[in-house]
């Protein structure tokens, strides 16, 4: 993946990931054709506008290098129009996926790209525990969680790792919307953003604990701005029962959650 958009980097690998997939990071267009030298990756996964050198030019250099040339690479890119996606596909580029990205159907499109032949996680090895669920026989729903971010990336983020593996997600993009939304659906689990603007995620767990029909329900943070150990520690002590940090493998929060339920129902 060559992206010089950390918000657009972080959503691709997450999904990717969460289906079994590999995945290498460059953040600009000579990092990203070294790395593909020294990799060989699968597939190059290509945005077209950044800085000092666009997409355009990186699929130049990587099919004219012997190395790289066989390489399928496809466009990830919010250019709509008819002329740009006729020059994208004669410039090198094997196809292209629009942003902003589907989570629902972005790992289809990659493994569209990569063939039917393909299959994720052969080619270097991926813990079990990565690979979602969804490629297996559907499973009951295990809960109802309500996910409260002010960043709808995030929360496409959450939504497309715990769907697959058999959650109900609701989510708001506010304390207060996410409190008048636990009061109607009444989740299993509730988790929430802790720097939020108006009221954060500790005015929102005050709000939770205040409400007889809610304050049962166990309330974890998840945040990527929050790494002191005190804080952290604080927010255990207010009455959150796991704080983890982001970000974080699809698995590993998988994990984390269903441990968060085991605990409750066992309580």
């Amino acid at each position: 993946m060559i992206e010089d958009n950390p918000t657009n980097l972080q959503l691709m690998a997450y999904l990717l990931t969460a289906f079994g997939h590999e995945t290498l990071e460059a953040h600009e267009g000579s990092e990203g054709i070294e790395r593909a030298r020294h990799e060989k990756p699968d597939l190059i996964l290509l945005d077209i506008h950044m800085p000092r050198m666009d997409g355009y030019e990186v699929a130049r250099l990587l099919s004219a290098d012997p190395e790289c040339s066989q390489i399928p690479i496809v466009a990830v890119t919010a250019l709509a129009m008819v002329g740009d996606r006729e020059r994208i596909l004669a410039s090198g580029f094997n196809g292209y996926i629009a942003k902003p990205l589907d989570p629902e159907a972005f790992s289809l499109q990659v493994q569209g790209f990569l063939g039917a032949g393909h299959t994720p996680g052969v080619r270097r090895a991926v813990p079990q525990k990565q690979v979602s669920p969804a490629a297996s026989p559907p499973r009951k729903k295990l809960a109802v969680v309500l996910f409260v971010d002010n960043m709808q990336t995030n929360i496409d983020l959450v939504r497309s790792t715990l769907e697959p593996s058999g959650y109900e997600v609701f989510a708001a993009l506010s304390a207060k919307e996410g409190f008048d939304l636990a009061q109607r659906t009444k989740p299993d689990l509730i988790v929430s953003d802790v720097h939020m603007p108006h009221q954060d995620g500790y005015e929102f767990l005050r709000m939770v604990q205040a409400d007889s029909a809610l304050s049962k329900i166990p309330f974890v943070f998840l945040s990527s701005s929050v790494w002191s150990t005190r804080e952290q520690q604080q927010a255990l002590i207010r009455g959150a029962k796991k704080f983890i940090s982001r970000p974080i493998d699809p698995g590993l929060l998988l994990s984390e959650l269903e441990d968060c339920l085991q605990k409750t129902k066992g309580a």
